[in-house]
């Protein structure tokens, strides 16, 4: 049987929209600031020749540039404000998260409720400064040092392309959690969706392109696009899959009324940490790859930086070896931090909640952990699968653009949850309008009594 939240849920029409007027507001807000940052992405930054940059671009746009561009709405091979997208924040957030489980003071903050979170997201935002810089002085360096791309390389330009791109970084990050907190939620991984969408067009006209020219065939591009239908509707009912465990709850009672044993389900997903791991994984690999790939745009670059992108370039199997790793090692420690079975089987004691033929505490404990391992080894196993084939399309058999698992499964996932978002603010005005009429008839039934 349904519950009252899956009633309502399913009741909702374009009418209940048209009344929820705060919803609307939300919705635009975050309209909005995603054309700011669109509009972001096609500023450049001052002092470079866009054309002598395109032009080195195209020599790594196969590569790790590739993805980023894909990643940051194509602000990368225009070397725009933007360049840099939220990457340096989420970085910052993967190493303040691995710093909460294993540095004391920061693991009792992450325990003080509200308090705590806020000052360990002051420290995210100082720690994402901090990246912004490095990496967008690494970038500036890496682009006086190829020739022909800036125009009056000097202190000046390294110093105003740090301030630029650092800049960009810091108004991205202060924007998506304005969206999180004013608009529709998810702010950030909205901005990394918009930005891969935004790609889309351009990567379906080349391979159209391409099958007009005789380069591809017809069979081949019949072949893509039935893969990506594919991985959508794969990644669809994985998202969407679960495993619910029966939670019953005994007969109780409340002063003279009796009420019946209820029975409930515990939902747990497959894939618990979501989009979080190749995102994780990806921008753990970006620093060091986008590093090797711009001292490799040098005339004479050194002997190591051959050696390295032989070794973890994009492609090569060290690089897969890697991806794949980063995914899997994510996907079971961003789980750990979002469900707690110990936490969760405490709640369910303090709640009078057991799980058929498990004692409740410890046991119960030990039996999510049991269920949950198996669920993230399955989890794991699906995202690695997702997102390192298209690679291996890309490298091996030349799929002629940057068809990402990653960006199919970002932009799934984001969807899915801005959509739940939206249905949960819908049923919350559901609610208060049932509360409001009841108020109202209660009101009016005692005026009549009198």
């Amino acid at each position: 049987m349904a519950s009252a939240a899956e009633q309502l849920a399913a009741n909702i029409n374009f009418a209940a929209f048209a009344k929820a007027t705060d919803l609307q507001k939300r919705i635009w807000y975050t309209i909005i600031a995603l054309i700011v940052y669109r509009i972001g992405t096609f500023i450049p930054i001052p002092g470079i020749d866009p054309a002598a940059f395109a032009q080195a671009f195209q020599q790594q746009a196969g590569g790790i540039l590739g993805m980023f561009n894909t990643f940051s709405g194509g602000a990368v091979e225009r070397m725009a404000v933007f360049a840099l997208n939220v990457m340096p924040y989420i970085s910052a957030s993967i190493i303040m998260q691995l710093l909460s489980t294993s540095v004391p003071s920061l693991e009792r903050l992450k325990k003080e409720g509200e308090v705590g979170r806020k000052q360990i997201n002051q420290y995210t935002r100082y720690l994402t400064l901090g990246l912004a810089v490095i990496q967008s002085y690494g970038i500036a360096i890496g682009l006086q040092s190829s020739a022909g791309v800036v125009s009056n390389p000097g202190w000046f330009f390294v110093a105003s392309t740090v301030i630029t791109l650092t800049g960009g970084t810091m108004f991205l990050m202060w924007l998506g959690e304005q969206v999180t907190a004013r608009g529709v939620g998810n702010g950030v991984s909205l901005i990394i969706m918009v930005g891969i969408i935004a790609e889309l067009p351009r990567v379906i006209m080349s391979t159209l392109a391409l099958a007009r020219t005789g380069d591809l065939n017809f069979f081949a591009v019949f072949a893509i696009g039935a893969l990506l239908l594919g991985a959508i509707v794969f990644v669809v009912f994985i998202e969407r899959s679960q495993r619910r465990l029966v939670v019953q709850y005994p007969k109780r009672q409340q002063g003279n009324r009796m009420f019946m044993g209820e029975s409930s389900f515990l939902p747990l997903k497959i894939n618990t940490a979501g989009v979080i791991p190749p995102i994780f994984a990806s921008s753990l690999l970006m620093l060091p790859q986008t590093i090797v790939g711009f001292l490799g745009m040098q005339q004479n670059a050194p002997e190591w930086v051959n050696v390295m992108q032989g070794y973890i370039g994009y492609g090569q199997p060290g690089h897969m070896f890697l991806y794949a790793v980063g995914i899997i090692f994510f996907c079971f420690f961003y789980t750990s931090i979002v469900f707690n079975p110990e936490e969760t089987a405490d709640n369910l004691r303090k709640y009078g909640g057991f799980l058929p033929g498990i004692r409740p505490g410890k046991k119960t404990a030990e039996y999510l952990d049991y269920v949950l391992t198996r669920l993230t080894v399955i989890g794991a196993a699906y995202i690695t699968l997702v997102c390192l084939l298209p690679e291996m399309l890309i490298t091996y058999y030349g799929v002629p653009f940057y068809l990402g698992g990653t960006s199919i499964l970002i932009v799934i996932s984001v969807t899915l949850d801005t959509v739940a978002q939206i249905q949960s603010h819908l049923v919350a005005h559901q609610y208060e309008g049932l509360i409001k009429r009841s108020k109202l008839r209660g009101s009016g039934g005692g005026i009549v009594k009198k």
